[in-house]
């Protein structure tokens, strides 16, 4: 049963054979938002922020939680191909994007593959490149749960922290055990990054902005820097006392920055 309220509802594309359940609030021009691997994190103040200006367009992932996964899709570049398809079929090309760890990966993936489809795009803290110093966090080595917590740096004291999927019960679990396993499927090898794709995002010339917590503790912030090395003009921009949702972590200044670039 789709499910709203007065800032989004859900609404049901078909693209390829797949039932793509989209989240959709906001007024203005689209904005497209990719989660990130463990799901949508549910209508935060950032999303609210931004739906003042912007209509944000929130896909659940093929395979992390209500939206069924085609058997086709056995990679992350080719989920990055079930949405170009979709922006393409929806005539939504070129199109703002912002994307979170698993969904700024494949919104890098979209990029490298055709950057014209974006107008302008926004990284923050993208899986997808092999850090040179530090390791992605194996996700697989803890409970969901603990996932979570590790993904900002102080979970005691970040606000809207608790607020994050609407609270952890018995259903939440559930979603979170079928994005893991979705994960899996997608990037377990080699683990949550593409050995092609900096090579690849050299052809992107579409303004790009990357936002990072300098205390990341599930992608380090010298995948940042790679990644600003690899798309020619990217900004990288970092927030300290900062973990991987620097969204909830820094909003005044995750606003301040993102809006600023989208504008």
């Amino acid at each position: 049963m789709a499910q709203s309220s007065q800032e989004w509802q859900e609404e049901t594309l078909r693209v390829d054979q797949t039932d793509l359940l989209i989240v959709k609030g906001g007024t203005g021009k689209p904005l497209l938002v990719l989660h990130d691997e463990m799901g949508h994190p549910g209508w935060l103040k950032w999303h609210a922020a931004l739906a003042r200006e912007r209509t944000l367009l929130i896909p659940l992932h093929p395979g992390y939680g209500r939206t069924a996964a085609p058997e086709w899709i056995r990679t992350i570049r080719d989920l990055a191909g079930l949405y170009c398809i979709m922006l393409r079929q929806q005539k939504l090309a070129p199109i703002d994007v912002i994307g979170f760890s698993l969904g700024g990966w494949i919104a890098a993936e979209m990029a490298a593959c055709n950057p014209d489809q974006f107008r302008r795009i926004v990284l923050v803290a993208p899986a997808g490149i092999k850090p040179s110093e530090g390791e992605i966090r194996d996700i697989f080595q803890m409970m969901a749960p603990d996932q979570l917590r590790s993904s900002v740096l102080d979970y005691e004291n970040t606000p809207e922290f608790t607020s994050l999927f609407g609270g952890i019960g018995p259903e939440q679990f559930e979603l979170w055990e079928d994005a893991r396993a979705q994960t899996a499927r997608l990037a377990w090898q080699p683990y949550m990054h593409n050995p092609s794709l900096g090579h690849l995002l050299e052809v992107v010339d579409t303004p790009t902005l990357l936002i990072w917590g300098r205390q990341d503790a599930i992608v380090p912030l010298n995948a940042g820097q790679i990644y600003q090395r690899s798309i020619p003009g990217s900004k990288l921009v970092t927030f300290d006392q900062c973990g991987h949702r620097p969204e909830i972590e820094k909003l005044s200044d995750f606003l301040r920055e993102t809006q600023s670039f989208l504008a």
